[in-house]
């Protein structure tokens, strides 16, 4: 029994690896896109502006909403990794305030990060990544950690 052991665990990790994802694939790497069924939505790609002190300020983003909006509470994101870590991208949920959105930073007012579940679908280098939580109506934005890039969308 032992001797098929090995064999068997072989077997079972040959059939994972041989599944393939058939769904729908981003048209463009690095940015993420919202998966409605089949259609992909591209997010808002945009670069956030820090403004005031690092312990005082915040990240401001023109625009008061995003271009890209999706009606799931709990959405659902598809991109080709080249350039950018899936594992580093963190969920912010942003104040829309005179005409724009802001993240602010420091101790007092520092924007808490949503969880995120991230997983590899190919080998090629698609991942999902899935809002660990349900989100309310509102503004967010996918970021790499460390950077000001971001990846906006609208939760209606």
């Amino acid at each position: 029994m032992l001797r098929r052991f090995p064999i068997l665990l072989l077997a079972v990790a040959s059939a994972v690896l041989a599944q393939k994802y058939d769904g729908p694939r981003p048209p463009q790497k690095d940015l993420p896109y919202l998966k409605h069924a089949s259609n992909l939505i591209a997010t808002e790609a945009v670069t956030g502006k820090e403004e005031g002190r690092k312990d005082e300020g915040v990240i401001a983003i023109a625009g008061a909403s995003s271009s890209a909006v999706t009606p799931l509470a709990s959405p659902i994101f598809l991109m080709q990794a080249e350039k950018i870590a899936p594992e580093q991208i963190e969920l912010y949920r942003l104040d829309s305030k005179n005409g724009r959105r802001e993240l602010p930073l420091g101790r007092k007012k520092s924007g808490r990060a949503v969880r995120l579940e991230v997983a590899r679908l190919t080998p090629d280098g698609l991942w999902k990544i899935e809002a660990g939580e349900s989100l309310e109506p509102g503004e967010y934005a996918l970021s790499p950690r460390d950077s000001n890039q971001a990846f906006c969308f609208q939760v209606r």
